[in-house]
């Protein structure tokens, strides 16, 4: 399991009341029907979470949760940091 998508889902879920059911690698934010202050949200929530730097542009929408999770996962590894952190912030 990845811990970076598995708190994604999480957030989805419980911030966002997103319904699980809706929720796949490939679906995108904005097919999850987040709009951009939502988009904006969750990166920040991401960001304060994991302790790395994201990009929200105005495509970050248009993302699927796979690659934001990957982007995340990046960031963990440019930052040296591991990606199971046991859900603590930093």
């Amino acid at each position: 399991m990845d811990p970076v998508y598995d708190h994604l889902v999480t957030i989805l879920t419980d911030k966002f009341e997103v319904d699980a059911k809706e929720i796949r690698p490939d679906i995108t934010l904005a097919a999850l029907e987040l709009d951009s202050l939502a988009v904006v949200e969750l990166y920040v929530t991401l960001q304060e979470h994991w302790g790395v730097p994201l990009d929200e542009d105005d495509s970050a929408a248009e993302l699927t949760l796979e690659q934001v999770a990957q982007a995340v996962t990046a960031q963990l590894s440019a930052d040296g940091a591991p990606a199971d952190r046991g859900g603590a912030p930093r």
